[in-house]
This record gives structure tokens, C-alpha cells and sequence, in this order.
């Protein structure tokens, strides 16, 4: 599709975070399905919960601009989570697997906050000031998970190391 504007760029670069944000959903639960960590297992799933309630925002965003996602390919996804199943087929131990599982996560919630970061100048640049108001309020909860998986991730650790000196 060529885009001729701002607008239409925004659009366009809107489905596309739509479009991943639909496909995290199957990405966080198979990662949660793989862990045996309570605490891991349970951040994912809290993850698949707001990414699904992230939809309907992003849903909103549409209805405010007045136009509808358009279909896109998704292949950075797909890539990505091939990679995925082929690197995690390779570790043998739990600890090991939790954290790359975790480090996964993050780098799939990095991808996606540039996106927003960029969503949120578009919707400056076209005057969609309610729609970046909803952009941001997104923004934030990917934050915010970035933050809680550091944390959870470093508790994976100490807790190893705590085991370590015990032993």
C-alpha cells in the first residue's frame, strides 16, 4: 500500500501494532505453557491479560481516527518465535530456560515500545490528541512489565544463588 501522508502512515503503522499486539497474546501464553515457575508462569499469563485488554485500546484508537486495521503479514512474529522454539529446544536446564524465556519476553516488549514510542509522535504530528492520550496509557503498561520482568528476573537469580550458598 503506498502511503502519500502522515495520516496514512500512522495508519498503517497502527495495524501493524495491532496486528503484533494480537499475535503476543499466542506468543505470551506458549511461553507460560513452558515454564514450571509459579512466579514466571503467572506474570506471563497477567502479560496475555493486559495485551488482550491492550486490543480493545487499540481498537478505540481506530474508531477515533475513524478507519480500520488493515491486513499485514506478521512475518517478524512469525520469526521470531521460530526462533524461539528452536533456541529453547537447545537448553537443558530449568534455570536456564526460565531466563531465557524471560530474556524473550523482554525483547519482545522492547520491539514493542519502540513501536508505541513511534505511534505516539504520528498521533502528535496528525493532531490526534485522544488517540496518543491511549497510545501513552499503552506505553506505560509495556513499561511497566519491562520494570516487573527485570524484577522477576533478578529474584530468579538471587534465588539460585541463595540455593547455591546453602548447598
Amino acid at each position: 500500500m503506498p502511503v502519500k501522508n502522515p495520516k496514512e502512515l500512522f495508519t498503517l503503522l497502527l495495524t501493524n501494532v495491532r496486528n503484533g499486539v494480537q499475535r503476543e497474546t499466542a506468543i505470551y501464553q506458549e511461553m507460560s505453557q513452558l515454564v514450571q515457575d509459579p512466579d514466571i508462569k503467572e506474570a506471563l499469563d497477567a502479560r496475555v491479560f493486559l495485551t488482550e485488554k491492550q486490543l480493545a485500546t487499540l481498537d478505540e484508537c481506530f474508531r477515533l481516527l475513524g478507519e480500520q486495521p488493515m491486513k499485514t503479514t506478521g512475518r517478524l512474529q512469525e520469526l521470531f518465535i521460530e526462533e524461539f522454539r528452536r533456541e529453547l529446544s537447545e537448553i537443558q536446564s530449568p534455570l536456564a530456560r526460565h531466563l531465557f524465556i524471560l530474556a524473550k519476553a523482554q525483547h519482545l516488549i522492547h520491539l514493542r515500545i519502540g513501536e508505541y514510542i513511534a505511534l505516539i509522535a504520528a498521533a502528535d504530528v496528525t493532531g490526534d490528541y485522544g488517540v496518543g492520550v491511549l497510545l501513552e496509557s499503552a506505553l506505560a503498561d509495556k513499561l511497566a512489565f519491562v520494570e516487573r520482568t527485570r524484577r522477576l528476573i533478578r529474584h530468579v537469580i538471587e534465588s539460585k544463588a541463595a540455593g547455591k550458598l546453602a548447598a
